[in-house]
C-alpha cells in the first residue's frame, strides 16, 4: 500500500503542541491547520477556511459508523472490509 502524502494536517485544538506536533510537521513540509489554544501566549495563524471543511469529515465517519459491520468491523479480511466501506460510502454518497 502506498504512502499517505498530504499538503496539510487538519486538527483539533487538543494537538495545539509547538514542539511534538507543530515543528515536526512544518519540518516535514505540510501545514499545520490547527487552532490555537486560548491560553497560548502568542497566538499563530491558522487556515479558518480549510478548518471549517473539517466538519464534513467528522460527519462522514459518524454517518459510517453506523452501518453495523464497519463499526464491528464484521469481515475477517481486509479485502471484504474495504469493500463494505466502499459500498457504504458509496451509499452515504448517494443519499
Amino acid at each position: 500500500m502506498p504512502a499517505v502524502t498530504a499538503d496539510a494536517v487538519i486538527a483539533d485544538k487538543a494537538y495545539d503542541a509547538q514542539a511534538r506536533v507543530i515543528d515536526v510537521l512544518t519540518r516535514a513540509g505540510q501545514v499545520a491547520v490547527i487552532p490555537p489554544i486560548r491560553s497560548r501566549i502568542e497566538q499563530r495563524s491558522w487556515d479558518r477556511d480549510l478548518y471549517k471543511a473539517r466538519h464534513l469529515i467528522e460527519n462522514f465517519f459518524a454517518r459510517l459508523k453506523q452501518y453495523r459491520a464497519i463499526a464491528t468491523r464484521y469481515d475477517k479480511t481486509a479485502r471484504n472490509f474495504l469493500g463494505a466501506i466502499h459500498l457504504a460510502a458509496a451509499v452515504i454518497w448517494l443519499n
